[in-house]
């Protein structure tokens, strides 16, 4: 479906909670790259074997190269029309939540003020033995692997690894906006990495309307109320007529 049907624009119209939660899809339209796949590797190494606490452990100063290259490649990159789209519409909408699984920091660089990082943020560190946690934007880094200033123990890049669960507040947070909301939009999530990919499901179940966008069908496009195929920022677009014109 590659228009917005009228339905699904009234929906979105009428909400009074609105949630969207934001996948991989809307950032590879900036040009964030994904890190995984054919093209995912980096010195011989797939994300996989670099993004968990087992590699940290055995070698920080690697995984910090990795994230110090990462941090470099995103630094320059902008929000798009759909990350500027979504900033502007929370000021339409009594309540507005953005659930993100993005580690990219996009959201809140657009504007977005409600965001809810599911898997942390590229941008922020934390130490790895004291509470200390902090936003650091310096690309490239000038100590590898920088240590924390409290108790100079190492610090880790704030995002979570393979191997580890979700911060238990921040999906409780999730969860509970996405029971809470009437309406939720899917926007450029491939829908199978859990637990997000039950977050849909979870609004759904609790009455709420739910519109996915997505040029591939995923494994929620037969329960949702709309699946269009239509990327990110061509939804934006579309949408913005409705919205604002």
């Amino acid at each position: 479906m590659k228009e917005i049907p009228e339905e699904a624009i009234k929906a979105i119209k009428e909400a009074n909670k609105l949630v969207v939660l934001t996948g991989a899809g809307i950032s590879a339209e900036s040009g964030v790259p994904t890190f995984r796949g054919k093209n995912g590797l980096w010195k011989r190494f797939r994300p996989e074997e670099l993004a968990t606490p087992t590699a940290f452990k055995k070698d920080p100063k690697l995984v910090w190269e990795w994230y110090n290259w990462r941090r470099g490649l995103i630094a320059p990159i902008e929000p798009n029309e759909a990350h500027r789209l979504i900033a502007e519409m929370e000021k339409l909408y009594p309540e507005f939540i953005v659930i993100t699984q993005n580690i990219d920091g996009l959201h809140k660089k657009a504007g977005s003020k409600k965001v809810i990082e599911l898997h942390g943020n590229i941008w922020r560190v934390k130490c790895t033995k004291c509470k200390f946690k902090e936003e650091n934007r310096q690309v490239p880094l000038k100590e590898l692997p920088p240590k924390c200033p409290k108790c100079q123990s190492l610090l880790r890049p704030d995002v979570v690894w393979f191997g580890e669960p979700l911060d238990k507040e921040v999906l409780e947070e999730a969860i509970f906006h996405s029971e809470t909301c009437d309406l939720m939009l899917v926007i450029g999530t491939s829908a199978v990495v859990q637990p997000a990919a039950s977050l849909p499901l979870i609004a759904k179940n609790k009455g709420a309307k739910v519109i996915e966008v997505n040029p591939e069908i995923t494994p929620i496009s037969a329960i949702v109320d709309w699946s269009l195929r239509l990327k990110a920022v061509e939804f934006a677009q579309k949408l913005r007529e409705h919205l604002f014109s």
